[in-house]
């Protein structure tokens, strides 16, 4: 029986592989089945931050082969749009195989960061509503 206050490393796992497929949904060109190769070329970094971010560059522009641009693009609205420090190296990233307890690391801490953002524009939205 697992414990309702902490889920286990797979539970976790698939809990934000789930948020991954879920807010890449409308990205045909993103298919999240895994940390690893479905992260290798950028893209999926981008829709995620394109999701949260629609404004902040045209997505449909990407190109798949340029790995580099992928990664220091999503990395960069990140940090800029949402303070989440990068914590993978894209040089790394394009000249070498993805760890996938390092992208697990680094979505994670993405998932709470733009949440946790959500959250708080919501709660301004709707004490702006009350005014």
């Amino acid at each position: 029986m697992t414990s309702n206050l902490r889920p286990s490393y797979k539970e976790a796992q698939e809990r934000l592989l789930k948020w991954c497929q879920n807010v890449t949904r409308n990205y045909e060109s993103v298919k999240i089945r895994n940390f690893t190769s479905d992260f290798a070329d950028g893209l999926a970094f981008c829709a995620i931050i394109h999701h949260y971010f629609p404004d902040a560059f045209d997505f449909n522009a990407l190109n798949r082969n340029n790995k580099q641009n992928n990664f220091d693009l999503a990395f960069r609205i990140a940090e800029e749009k949402a303070q989440i420090h990068p914590l993978l190296d894209s040089d790394d990233l394009v000249n070498g195989e993805l760890d996938k307890k390092c992208v697990f690391t680094y979505l994670l801490t993405l998932y709470h960061g733009l949440k946790n953002r959500e959250t708080m524009i919501n709660k301004h939205m709707l004490n702006e509503n009350y005014k």
